[in-house]
């Protein structure tokens, strides 16, 4: 994994960014354990880590520490992110800039069968809520049921997929 300085890379630079050090750093990220994992979170990012799965974490932390090495975006870069991201929702700060008109009201439960076992969801107003833990989509619950990706809607039937005919 590679990380642009904040300054850009050219077409020539690009042994630049093979330091060693980092390599290896990103390298001990996919044996490390789940507590380092989280430790090293604290460490670079400041905050308690979220409760993602381990290849967020691994994501995030290897996107970090580039970051530091090679630096971060361009602070013109960081002003258009944000202009745009006002623009997306309507100015009003909000971080989802899309309602979606097929999530169903805070309260509901869902039932869905899976190989055998049934799993409940509560919806929840900021997320949803599956044994225990929150979420935040329904997708990121169907990956924890399942293992592999899913649109949420679809997997608790509240979306028909598209493409199978149907009216």
């Amino acid at each position: 994994m590679r990380t642009n300085r904040s300054q850009g890379a050219r077409a020539g630079d690009s042994g630049k960014y093979d330091d060693p050090g980092v390599l290896a750093q990103l390298a001990a990220l996919e044996s490390a354990s789940i507590e380092t994992l989280k430790a090293q979170w604290r460490d670079l990012l400041g905050t308690e880590p979220p409760r993602q799965n381990r290849k967020y974490l691994e994501s995030r932390l290897a996107y970090r520490i580039q970051e530091l090495a090679f630096g971060g975006l361009k602070p013109e870069t960081l002003r258009r992110l944000q202009k745009l991201a006002r623009g997306m929702d309507g100015g009003k700060g909000r971080g989802r800039a899309v309602s979606n008109a097929a999530r169903p009201v805070a309260g509901t439960r869902l039932v869905r069968e899976w190989r055998g076992v049934e799993h409940e969801v509560t919806v929840k107003a900021d997320g949803f809520d599956y044994d225990g833990r929150p979420y935040r989509s329904l997708s990121a619950v169907a990956r924890a049921i399942t293992g592999t990706q899913w649109n949420g809607l679809i997997f608790f039937g509240l979306k028909r997929p598209s493409g199978r005919g149907g009216t």
